[in-house]
């Protein structure tokens, strides 16, 4: 794959994850935002304290929220077509649009599934002030422990092909990957600073949110770009005029 191939699909990756970030932003207003405003109204109506609001509460929930999402949309995009680029080939005999599902499909369980289940994301009011910095370092160290695992997995799995077949040799890696994950689950720090009298049902809709969320970005991008790789690699035949079709040009 030549530089220029991996430029055009960079800039598809980008595309793509705008494409996917404009679609979980509807679902993070429609589904999210009532659950944020309602732990909002829980923390002012149980806080003694009334602290100067810098930036209103619309605005965070329209512009602030567009401009997260969309920029997180490009961003991670990018990244995933040159994590692409490198996979493409590596991981199987799949073609651009498999490819790309699977390796969103991937990265949605390696970067956030798996720190989601042992850290999973809390609304306002969930948390001390203290301990954000103990509780970001401890998510961070499970996604990073999470894809240098599904790497290592990865890996196990291609070396284990020859011996195993395919199937077994899957087998085998995924439940290598599931008992060291189940070990770090064990062994790394319990966070729980939900407060007792925090409703649970509301505790429950905000998560479910922030994990249909991903799952839309991730889903939505791993559509998205396969397509617009799917087309850069293997562009369909155009037709002339006289009605034969002549190959496309690169």
């Amino acid at each position: 794959m030549n530089s220029a191939t991996v430029r055009n699909l960079l800039v598809r990756g980008m595309l793509a994850g705008l494409g996917a970030g404009v679609l979980a932003l509807v679902v993070a207003y429609v589904l999210g935002e009532p659950s944020v405003n309602s732990a909002i109204g829980f923390e002012e109506a149980h806080s003694h304290e009334h602290e100067m609001e810098v930036v209103s509460r619309t605005l965070q929930s329209t512009a602030g929220l567009a401009t997260g999402v969309l920029v997180y949309g490009v961003a991670f995009g990018g990244i995933a077509a040159l994590a692409f680029c490198f996979a493409l080939g590596r991981v199987g005999r799949f073609g651009p649009r498999a490819t790309a599902l699977l390796l969103s499909g991937t990265a949605l369980l390696a970067v956030y599934v798996v720190p989601f289940l042992k850290y999973p994301a809390n609304p306002p009011s969930v948390g001390a002030p203290d301990t954000i910095g103990k509780r970001t370092t401890l998510y961070f160290l499970m996604m990073v422990l999470s894809v240098l695992l599904a790497v290592a997995a990865t890996q196990l799995g291609k070396r284990l092909v020859p011996g195993l077949g395919t199937w077994w040799a899957t087998v085998v890696a995924v439940a290598a990957f599931v008992v060291v994950i189940g070990l770090a689950y064990q062994f790394l720090p319990v966070v729980n600073e939900v407060p007792k009298d925090f409703p649970a049902a509301l505790l429950w809709r905000f998560r479910l949110s922030a994990l249909a969320v991903q799952a839309v970005l991730w889903g939505g991008f791993g559509l998205l770009f396969g397509e617009l790789a799917e087309r850069q690699l293997h562009p369909a035949p155009a037709r002339a005029s006289s009605g034969h079709t002549v190959p496309a040009s690169n």
